[in-house]
């Protein structure tokens, strides 16, 4: 039997926390609840998550803060839980690195559907396999992104990033010099109706452009008034 995936629940309101854990525990997830923004780190090392549910407001260390030291070195998933429910919010907490972002109160249905949602999409390197024809990557002059294994290589390097800026950069280099709207990209990407708005894949272009430089060959390219296309010129 394959195990189970695990879900770290970050609240500092155990009714709310216990409450998490027993919908995702009905879903045959293993979860651990932590109440403060301190024990995240540890409980990383110790628990090893598939998936970070973390409140904002947190005592001490707030979620922001604790989404900026994970994403130092770590590139586990993480949904935002708040009861802000401002944009400003909801695009801070994705500039620091979040995959996703929902509303408190929330419905438990919706909840689950969105991590169901985040952990299909992200699938970490296992064990290497053979490659085989059903191997999902692209290659580039000095950029290669393997949507099968969730590793970018950039000039020699390896690219630690979230799972959605790098769904977002193979969905754009996999149709070169195509232009999306950003409410395709939203579609395609997100496949359900967003709960914030356009701005969302402004957020995730501006990630993936401090990371990934223009190329002489290529670059992310915007179309303004539209959307975006990775662009790729001819040698």
């Amino acid at each position: 039997m394959a195990n189970k995936q695990k879900i770290l629940i970050v609240d500092d309101d155990n009714n709310i926390a216990e409450l998490i854990a027993l919908y995702l525990t009905k879903e045959c997830y293993e979860t651990k609840i932590v109440n403060d923004g301190e024990s995240v780190l540890p409980a990383m090392e110790s628990f090893a998550p598939n998936l970070i549910l973390l409140d904002i407001m947190l005592p001490g260390m707030d979620g922001y803060q604790v989404c900026r030291e994970v994403r130092t070195s770590h590139s586990v998933p993480i949904i935002m839980l708040s009861a802000k429910g401002e944009i400003f919010d909801k695009v801070l907490g994705l500039e620091l690195g979040a995959d996703d972002y929902i509303e408190k109160p929330f419905d438990s249905k919706e909840l689950v559907a969105r991590a169901k949602a985040v952990l299909r999409r992200y699938k970490p390197a296992g064990p290497a396999a053979p490659a085989g024809p059903a191997e999902k990557s692209v290659q580039y002059t000095d950029l290669s992104v393997n949507l099968t294994n969730y590793s970018v290589v950039y000039k020699g390097r390896n690219i630690d990033m979230p799972p959605k800026e790098l769904e977002l950069l193979y969905f754009l280099a996999s149709s070169p010099n195509h232009v999306f709207t950003r409410e395709q990209l939203l579609d395609q990407l997100w496949g359900y109706e967003y709960i914030g708005d356009t701005r969302t894949v402004d957020v995730h272009i501006k990630r993936l452009r401090e990371k990934i430089k223009d190329h002489a060959n290529w670059k992310l390219t915007t179309i303004w008034g539209v959307g975006y296309k990775f662009e790729v010129r001819s040698s």
